[in-house]
C-alpha cells in the first residue's frame, strides 16, 4: 500500500472506500477500485483527504475487505447471513427468529490478536429477523495475513456465534393458592403467561387452578407429562415460606432443582428444574404486576431447547437489577444479560 498526494493520483486505482459525512449523511463517497478522475480531486480535497492510498502487491499483506471476508468466512452462522464489505466491514444479519450464541472467551481471544476487531449483540440476546448481529473489520487498511490465519486457527472446532431458534413446546401452566382456586379472588397469571407464550411457536395444553394441597398439584403436573408437555409453568406458592408447596410439589415429581432463587430483580424467587428433558419454571408473582421479570430473560433460552444451567443463572447478577423504566425498553437495556 502506498500513499500518494491527492493531485498526483489521477488515474490510479483506491485500494479503500473514502468515507464522507455531510448534513446526516454517512456513506463512502469513494469505493475500494475506483479509478481517480481529474475532476475527483476537488471532491476529495473538500472532504479533507490530502492523500490517499494505492495498492501495491506485497506478499503477506491483506486489504481489509478482504480480510472482512476472512473473518467472516471463519464464524458461519444458520439462520443468518453476512452483507457484502462497505468502508472495511461486514454485517451478520438475522434471517429468523432466535437468540443469539456467542462465545465470549473465543471472541475475546480474537479481538486480543491485534488488528482485528468483532463487535456483537450480547450473549443469549433474543432477536427478530433483521437484526444485526455483528460487525466484523479490522483497524488499519491493510494487516499481516498471519493476524487472520491465527484467528483461523483458534476458530477451527468452535462455535464463534451461533442463531439458536425456537422450538415448538407443549407447555402445560399450574396456577396454585387456595385464594384462587376458592374463587376469592380472580386468577391474573393466566392472561400473562397466554401472552407471553405467544410470542413464541407451540401450545398450551392447559391451565390448571389448584388448591393448595400437594397431591392435587403433583397430579396435575403429572397430566401435562403425560399428554408430552415440554415444558411446565407454575405459578402461586414460590416464596419459602413453609406453607408455600410449589418448590415441594416440583421436587415430588422427581425433578432436579437447578436452583430456587436467582441473582436477578424482579423475579429474585424464580425457581429452574428439569424433569428429563421436560423444562420447569417456577414463576414468581411479580410477573403478575410488572411488563419484565426473569421469566421473559429465561424463556426465549427455554425455547430453543438448550438447558438452563446454574453457572447461567449465577451470570445474571451482572446486570440483574431492572432499572423500572417508565416504558419498558426490555430487552434492549441492561437486564437479564447472562
Amino acid at each position: 500500500m502506498k500513499k500518494i498526494a491527492v493531485e498526483q493520483a489521477v488515474g490510479m486505482t483506491l485500494c479503500h472506500d473514502i468515507t464522507k459525512m455531510v448534513d446526516g449523511f454517512k456513506g463512502a463517497a469513494f469505493k475500494r477500485g475506483h479509478v481517480i478522475r481529474e475532476e475527483d480531486v476537488q471532491e476529495l480535497l473538500n472532504i479533507g483527504k490530502k492523500f490517499v492510498f494505492i495498492w501495491e502487491e506485497n506478499a503477506g499483506e491483506l486489504h481489509e475487505e478482504d480480510c472482512a471476508l476472512r473473518m467472516a468466512a471463519m464464524a458461519p452462522v444458520e439462520g443468518a447471513h453476512y452483507t457484502a464489505p462497505s468502508e472495511g466491514k461486514v454485517l451478520l444479519m438475522a434471517d429468523s427468529r432466535g437468540m443469539l450464541r456467542v462465545d465470549t472467551e473465543l471472541l475475546a481471544q480474537i479481538n486480543a490478536i491485534g488488528d482485528l476487531t468483532i463487535s456483537t449483540l450480547p450473549d443469549h440476546y433474543p432477536v427478530e429477523p433483521g437484526a444485526r448481529l455483528a460487525s466484523m473489520r479490522i483497524v488499519p487498511l491493510v494487516t499481516q495475513e498471519a493476524q487472520i490465519l491465527k484467528a483461523e486457527g483458534l476458530c477451527k472446532g468452535r462455535k464463534l456465534l451461533d442463531l439458536r431458534p425456537y422450538k415448538s413446546q407443549k407447555v402445560g401452566v399450574i396456577i396454585t393458592g387456595s385464594e384462587v382456586y376458592s374463587g376469592r379472588i380472580q386468577d391474573k397469571f393466566e392472561p400473562v403467561v397466554r401472552r407471553k407464550m405467544a410470542q413464541y411457536p407451540g401450545e398450551i395444553l392447559g391451565v390448571t387452578i389448584c388448591d393448595d394441597d400437594l397431591e392435587m398439584i403433583v397430579n396435575a403436573a403429572k397430566q401435562y407429562i403425560d399428554q408430552g408437555a415440554d415444558l411446565l409453568i407454575f405459578t402461586g406458592g414460590m416464596s419459602v415460606d413453609p406453607d408455600d408447596l410449589t418448590p415441594t410439589a416440583i421436587r415430588n415429581l422427581g425433578a432436579q432443582i437447578v436452583t430456587h432463587g436467582v441473582p436477578a430483580q424482579p423475579g429474585n424467587m424464580t425457581l429452574v428444574a428439569y424433569l428429563r428433558d421436560i423444562a420447569i419454571l417456577g414463576v414468581p408473582g411479580a410477573a403478575i404486576s410488572l411488563p419484565t421479570t426473569i421469566f421473559d430473560v429465561l424463556l426465549p433460552q427455554i425455547f430453543t431447547g438448550d438447558k438452563i444451567t446454574r453457572e447461567d443463572l449465577i451470570r445474571l447478577g451482572d446486570g440483574g437489577l431492572c432499572q423500572m423504566c417508565a416504558s419498558c425498553h426490555f430487552p434492549n437495556c441492561t437486564f437479564g444479560r447472562y
